[in-house]
């Protein structure tokens, strides 16, 4: 029997993000007996600490491999370390490259020690704040040009890193975050079974699954929340509770944001959970105020799960698959999104599942993983 292909997916970590989980979707629909995956990942720690994904990726056949981070002052360590790696380690048939910051390094450097295809995938559709963004973006100017394949999860991420150009020229293979939308269909039980943990019974429940990240934009999410209490009470509606997942550098800042607008009570932060879809199904709303995102695969899990979404309109519009979500500017002010989100309190329709619609819209992973795999295996043929 003829081993299978190997494919090198270059990621910042294994943890429990967005690009992770989706490429985990990916993984574990993919026929592993004719691809497989290994991951080279990013730590200054010696040894790097286990992340959620590791011991599932090692379950299902995959290797792990770590290089430093790479940082301002270490450019020149950063490509002998990488020119060493694929010296060393260069039997894949691609390099699949997610740290888009940095693959005009890595991908240049693989093709030359004989990897035999380079991708570059766009996931996202803006860059941090101050220095570091700047850095994201100097990093990547001719990136289409460095890397034989441009992917992306959407158009806006597409011409947000490989440009307009590149775009309109045919350059770059969309590849929409997809989801397994049957694990994310609503369920009656598990909705009662985490409420009932959670004491939120009787509570109207906003949510939002997301890194605490400038992008997320926690900080107006906050804002409209406590406004939203506030309309609550004058006109005697639901006890709320807002219900975040995930983890990251601004939860402190966050916390004490809820402490000074009087809402700490009225927030629980979950932190990250590998059975997300149980927490969609808690929820009664999905409050999604992003300063920018690729295509977050969380608002379409949110819809499978039958949940009105309200999202900033800077969202990328391919992620308004039904009528769940509305759209609206986080320039407006916090009052205005929580006047829509009372309108909706008041008004809510009966919940069900949405997991037809999205698969039949192209966000079905088991579509976009034979879809993958057959590009996998045009490459060594």
């Amino acid at each position: 029997m003829m081993e299978p292909i190997r494919v090198l997916h270059v990621l910042g970590g294994t943890s429990l993000g967005g690009a992770e989980s989706r490429i985990m979707d990916l993984y574990r629909h993919i026929d592993r007996s004719q691809v497989q995956f290994d991951f080279l990942v990013h730590s200054d720690e010696q040894p790097r600490k286990p992340q959620f994904y590791d011991g599932e990726i090692e379950e299902l056949g995959g290797h792990i491999y770590v290089l430093p981070k790479m940082k301002l002052y270490n450019y020149g360590a950063y490509r002998q370390a990488i020119k060493k790696f694929f010296q060393e380690h260069h039997a894949f048939v691609a390099v699949h490259g997610h740290m888009t910051s940095t693959a005009g390094i890595y991908l240049p450097i693989a093709k030359k020690y004989g990897i035999p295809r380079t991708i570059a995938h766009a996931r996202s559709a803006g860059v941090d704040q101050g220095l570091k963004g700047l850095a994201t973006r100097i990093l990547r100017l001719g990136l289409a040009g460095k890397t034989e394949d441009c992917f992306a999860c959407s158009k806006e991420a597409a011409i947000s890193v490989f440009g307009l150009k590149a775009y309109d020229g045919g350059r770059v293979m969309l590849f929409p975050n997809a989801i397994d939308s049957d694990k994310f269909a609503f369920n009656r039980e598990l909705r009662d079974g985490i409420r009932g943990e959670l004491k939120l019974e009787d509570k109207f429940v906003v949510g939002h699954v997301g890194r605490f990240h400038y992008s997320k934009n926690h900080e107006y999410l906050i804002r409209v929340f406590a406004a939203f209490c506030e309309k609550c009470r004058q006109q005697n509606g639901p006890e709320a509770m807002l219900l975040l997942l995930g983890e990251g550098a601004l939860m402190e800042q966050t916390k004490e944001l809820c402490r000074e607008l009087g809402v700490e009570k009225n927030v629980i932060f979950a932190g990250n959970h590998g059975n997300v879809e149980a927490y969609y199904n808690a929820m009664d709303f999905f409050c999604f105020p992003s300063r920018f995102e690729g295509l977050p695969g969380t608002v379409v899990e949110a819809q499978v799960s039958g949940l009105p979404c309200l999202v900033s309109d800077r969202v990328t519009g391919e992620v308004g698959i039904t009528e769940l979500v509305r759209y609206e500017s986080i320039d407006e002010s916090p009052e205005r999104w929580a006047d829509i989100m009372v309108e909706k309190a008041m008004h809510m329709d009966e919940r069900r599942s949405y997991a037809k619609e999205i698969a039949e819209a192209g966000f079905d992973v088991k579509k976009q993983a034979q879809k993958l795999q057959e590009y996998y295996l045009g490459l060594n043929r």
